[in-house]
């Protein structure tokens, strides 16, 4: 999901309820004092049953919330904000959705607490075209008008389009999430886990060798540039070689500069491929847990027609 979840703010908001199904149902609270209702767990409640009117509710990634879902959904916890070093972000709820009509596949997230909802692009990324999320968007206006909206982008910087290819290589959202093959998407998971930690060993590669030789290149460089431009000093002037000595040493720094950027780049883009398959992972496992459960409810209500 998107990593723009702002910092929660001290107030709680409802939703006016939505005529629908009832999809979903909250959960009592695991902790005694604690209210078995809150406002944002209502929220997230009338929310989904407002989607469900039109899209299938195929996973549901919850942060420090309880929302319970009577139909037969994986739910797993946000692993992009559960991994961060701070706990300032907004609880808030994350579902994958598949339109009824056009079976295009969108991550909604909702933060209720401040009435926003965003569609995040990178995790669904090749699963759906402009026009359905334009029409989606459109929907979720006219369900929910009080609600502010904003659409994550793509992002060069974050490296968007590379971990969608590289998860993309191996399995799909789409099969993931529909595809009855459930030991094939296994095998497939296992290895895109093993592209994400040799991504990561790569990018500490090259993170020890920019760190190994930027500080000796350096200080040659340096020298080399004091000494010899510096013997020109009375041909072109001091202030020149001054300019010089600095532009030589400052364009060598920036070049070490980038090759680090570059490795932490990396990096983020293996720990992102590396969640990525850990909660594609979590969402078959919760698959097959749920299809065992269907299968032994089944079996209990044919036992005693026996």
């Amino acid at each position: 999901m998107s990593g723009g979840v702002q910092p929660a703010s001290a107030s709680r908001s409802t939703v006016d309820a939505v005529p629908g199904p009832e999809d979903v149902h909250v959960a009592p609270a695991a902790v005694s004092g604690v209210p078995a209702v809150s406002d944002d767990c209502e929220a997230c409640r009338r929310f989904f049953a407002g989607l469900a009117e039109f899209a299938h509710l195929r996973a549901v990634k919850l942060y420090r919330l309880r929302v319970e879902l009577p139909t037969p959904v994986p739910s797993l916890p946000c692993l992009d904000h559960e991994a961060m070093l701070h706990e300032g972000i907004a609880p808030h709820a994350a579902v994958y959705v598949e339109d009824r009509e056009t079976h295009e596949l969108h991550e909604i997230v909702l933060i209720p607490s401040r009435q926003r909802v965003e569609i995040d692009i990178a995790s669904t990324l090749h699963e759906h075209t402009d026009r359905g999320q334009q029409r989606l968007l459109e929907r979720l206006r006219e369900r929910f008008p009080d609600f502010t909206y904003a659409v994550n982008r793509v992002s060069w910087l974050r490296g968007d389009r590379r971990v969608a290819r590289a998860c993309r290589a191996q399995v799909t959202l789409r099969d993931v999430l529909l595809s009855d093959d459930v030991d094939r998407i296994a095998r497939a998971l296992d290895r895109l886990r093993i592209i994400g930690a040799l991504m990561e060993k790569q990018s500490r590669v090259a993170s020890w060798t920019v760190r190994t030789v930027t500080g000796p290149f350096l200080a040659v460089v340096g020298f080399l540039v004091y000494q010899g431009l510096g013997g020109l000093a009375p041909e072109i002037g001091g202030r020149i070689v001054s300019v010089l000595q600095a532009l030589v040493v400052g364009t060598a720094g920036a070049l070490f500069l980038y090759f680090g950027l570059k490795a932490v780049h990396l990096t983020e883009m293996a720990n992102r491929v590396w969640k990525r398959a850990s909660e594609y992972g979590l969402i078959v496992a919760e698959r097959r847990r749920l299809t065992a459960d269907g299968r032994d409810a089944e079996s209990g209500q044919q036992a005693p027609q026996a």
